[in-house]
């Protein structure tokens, strides 16, 4: 039985390609050739802050996000940034009585932002707020923690094999991978998503029917 289902954000409420933009812009570097390189990381399953030594070695993520903010060209999460199912689904699988949460490795700031547009969720949280990061399984403690269910009561959507599936499944979690964004894409059909996820999924609209079933 399920009774909650917490999902990650980027690439899987989020489009991020506006945010992947922004840093891109703020180093100096060519868009496409940014995405180049952050795909060939994300291929060798590394973290994607990775991405940024490739142009400037000892590159500190956090100090240049706080740079951004100061200079007004820090985070933005709009209406336009959701993929379009992100509202229905989320809408609809709360009208299934079921508690819906966000849980993903973002800023403090992020969770700001994802609160003031007013999703129909329960619950919005972040790695920045909790102090603790996927794929880390205390993050997962929180996650059961703030969807005030059993962990085998709960699914856990996301994009990327080893922080949402694998971390996931292993502290006890249902799992369902979106085919979506980079991760989604690269992994769908990778031995290790095979084996970790309850569900691959094209789009978010699939679960309400994948849970009543």
């Amino acid at each position: 039985m399920v009774t909650a289902v917490v999902f990650d954000v980027g690439e899987t409420l989020l489009d991020d390609s506006r945010e992947w933009g922004a840093w891109a812009d703020w180093i100096g570097v060519p868009r496409h050739t940014f995405s180049t390189v952050l795909g060939a990381v994300t291929a060798a399953g590394r973290d994607n802050a990775e991405t940024f030594q490739y142009f400037r070695p000892g590159f500190d993520v956090a100090h240049q996000r706080q740079l951004r903010e100061d200079a007004g060209l820090g985070e933005q999460i709009e209406e336009q940034d959701l993929y379009p199912d992100v509202r229905p689904s989320l809408a609809a699988l709360r009208g299934l009585g079921l508690r819906v949460g966000i849980a993903g490795n973002q800023t403090a700031r992020a969770a700001e932002l994802l609160r003031a547009l007013a999703l129909p969720v329960d619950f919005v949280a972040t790695s920045g707020e909790w102090g603790v990061a996927k794929p880390s399984k205390t993050f997962f403690d929180r996650v059961v923690e703030a969807a005030a269910a059993p962990a085998e009561q709960i699914v856990y959507v996301g994009d990327h094999r080893d922080n949402d599936i694998v971390a996931a499944k292993a502290a006890g979690l249902h799992t369902a991978l979106i085919r979506r964004g980079p991760w989604g894409y690269l992994w769908a059909n990778d031995p290790l998503v095979q084996r970790d996820a309850d569900w691959v999924i094209n789009s978010l609209d699939e679960l309400p029917a994948l849970l009543t079933d």
